[in-house]
């Protein structure tokens, strides 16, 4: 514990220093015309985006599985910037592969691309693993293949612009946690793929930028929904979250941390693995059947 106090106590002063000294990068008015493909835009931190988009002056395709929801996100983005165009695409990234049709139906209608934002997921049943393969399967098609898909359609775009990409990731990314076993592993595959994918663009000096956000609990329906009695942590709220995403994008930052203590607590599980499991395992509750 001793160890763990200086750690922490450590990484308290630096971050303290950066505080003082970090001057932000991020300047708002960059995005006003910005063409951004946002995907999952319907609900959530996905709808959350697409209104700080708006509000920047991007221009945003947005795309989503219940068109309904998404012509509402569409109006409401429209009334908070009068010069932002977004155009509704409704799509299933679930039902068919998703190939480089996806990409030819979006670009025309902005002219262009200079960010791709894959923020999309599937169903997630927070539970114990209970042996359905196809489940995972499916999932995978959905939170992993989908990515790959998209990012190989949007890649010579992105470049021509200097364009950016953003992957919306979970903590059980880096650290897998229970209830979250098929989730956890589509995440696991986003950050291998997409951190690899990172070094061959910059050896390759492809310009476009690859940014992996790590996320918390945050306070959407689904989320509080699937968690509710079974996780002792507080939810982070969606517009802020939300805000981290598009700020690390427009700033190029490899990976965005939200909350941003979560990256703390990275460094611990890496560093301090004894009782670690019994530790996260702590913050959850199973009562057997």
């Amino acid at each position: 514990m001793k160890a763990i106090g200086r750690v922490l106590c450590a990484t308290g002063i630096v971050a303290g220093l950066i505080a003082f000294f970090w001057k932000d990068p991020f300047i708002p008015e960059n995005l006003s015309g910005a063409r951004v493909l946002l995907t999952g835009a319907s609900a959530g931190i996905g709808e959350q985006m697409a209104y700080h988009y708006a509000r920047f002056g991007a221009e945003i395709v947005l795309t989503a599985r219940r068109e309904a929801v998404l012509q509402k996100v569409r109006t409401l983005s429209t009334c908070l910037q009068c010069s932002t165009k977004t155009t509704p695409h409704s799509n299933s990234c679930s039902t068919s592969p998703v190939t480089g049709y996806h990409m030819d139906m979006s670009v025309p209608y902005v002219g262009g691309l200079d960010y791709l934002v894959l923020n999309h997921i599937g169903m997630t049943h927070f539970q114990m693993w209970t042996g359905d393969v196809e489940y995972t399967r499916w999932l995978m098609q959905v939170n992993f293949f989908s990515y790959v898909a998209l990012t190989t359609a949007a890649l010579p775009t992105l470049e021509k612009n200097r364009g950016s990409l953003v992957i919306v990731s979970s903590l059980t990314g880096k650290i897998p946690t229970p209830f979250t076993t098929s989730y956890s592993a589509t995440k696991f595959a986003l950050d291998g793929f997409f951190s690899s994918l990172r070094h061959e663009l910059i050896m390759q000096k492809r310009n476009v930028s690859v940014t992996l956000c790590i996320l918390g609990l945050i306070d959407t329906d689904t989320a509080l929904q699937n968690t509710r009695g079974k996780v002792h942590i507080s939810a982070s709220p969606a517009p802020e979250a939300a805000l981290a995403i598009i700020r690390g994008g427009a700033t190029r930052v490899q990976e965005v941390f939200y909350p941003w203590w979560l990256q703390q607590v990275c460094c611990l599980w890496v560093l301090f693995p004894t009782n670690r499991g019994q530790v996260l395992r702590s913050y959850y509750n199973y009562s057997s059947p």
